[in-house]
């Protein structure tokens, strides 16, 4: 067995990351927020005003959701998040359906891709949502005045992508009665919702639920990890930093030989400085693996996991 054959750590389920913290996970604060959010917006009182009237005097609920004018929402960048977290006042159900979904799938993901990186994932899924609800209305000529795009049914599909991709085999219960694939649940949402965007049918924003959908399937296809864009700036110093400048003269100079270095094959140890550069990226990539998960880990570094348990067997023959 390998290096990369190995599960090094357990998903990060506390509050503080450490092993003996409260069971805090990203799926508990994400619904703690969304059902907060949609008190705050029902105690608001009486300048609330339905999905569909969108007047002169802004509400709390009208700040936070999304208007479907590009000019506007650009401007107010806030919205392409905060209306992840507004739901429909009609009636509690809208915010229901998102959070017990999330409740039932959310864990599972959460526990495969690390605490971290879902909330990292779950804001991205927003955005990218809300984003392709806008072009939609963009490129169709309707930019939705009068019309507010709330709820995190984006984010939400986006996620039962990813649980989906990775369980497509697991018997789920359909309206709490028909056993049935993930994977067929699946593709009965996606044409509904195409289905739906079509026909303009409903007061659902089906291309939110395509756009995010769309999202979770590259997410989970490609094995991204949102983390690794944050690092890569810290990476391009750290490869910066080990470049040396050499002047002509440099050839000339005598260089100071280290204690077990071989003069004749100019290397140190017969190789060590090879063995350090591996030695530096395994343990980046284990201590990546401590803090998203091993599905989070590339092709590239995979491979240099298995290069490094080849030759560790190699020097204990």
């Amino acid at each position: 067995m390998g290096f990369a054959d190995r599960r090094y750590s357990g998903s990060d389920r506390s509050w503080r990351g450490g092993s003996s913290g409260a069971d805090w996970t990203a799926v508990t604060t994400l619904i703690i927020a969304n059902c907060a959010v949609w008190v705050a917006c029902l105690l608001a009182g009486d300048d609330l005003r339905p999905l569909s009237v969108v007047g002169e005097r802004g509400s709390l609920y009208e700040i936070l959701g999304l208007t479907g004018s590009l000019q506007r929402d650009l401007y107010q960048a806030w919205r392409f998040v905060t209306y992840g977290f507004a739901h429909s006042m009609d009636g509690p159900w809208h915010l229901a359906f998102n959070m017990v979904a999330l409740w039932f799938f959310g864990p599972e993901v959460e526990d495969r891709v690390g605490r971290s990186e879902f909330f990292r994932f779950w804001f991205v899924a927003i955005v990218v949502a809300g984003l392709a609800w806008l072009a939609s209305t963009a490129v169709a000529g309707t930019p939705g005045r009068g019309v507010l795009l709330v709820g995190a049914s984006g984010a939400v599909t986006a996620m039962l992508a990813v649980y989906i991709w990775h369980n497509p085999h697991q018997e789920l219960l359909l309206w709490g009665i028909l056993p049935i694939p993930a994977w067929a649940l699946g593709l009965l949402y996606f044409f509904s919702d195409v289905t739906g965007a079509y026909n303009h049918s409903g007061n659902v924003a089906h291309v939110a639920h395509l756009g995010g959908a769309a999202f979770g399937l590259a997410y989970a296809w490609r094995r991204w990890n949102l983390g690794d864009l944050l690092e890569t700036p810290g990476r391009m110093l750290q490869s910066q930093s080990r470049f040396r400048i050499l002047r002509p003269d440099d050839d000339d100079e005598p260089r100071p030989h280290r204690r077990g270095d071989d003069p004749r094959s100019g290397a140190a140890g017969g190789g060590s400085s090879l063995d350090d550069d591996l030695r530096e990226a395994v343990d980046r990539i284990l201590e990546k693996i401590s803090r998203t998960g091993e599905a989070s880990l590339t092709p590239e570094e995979r491979e240099t996991l298995t290069q490094a348990s080849r030759r560790l067997k190699e020097r204990l023959r």
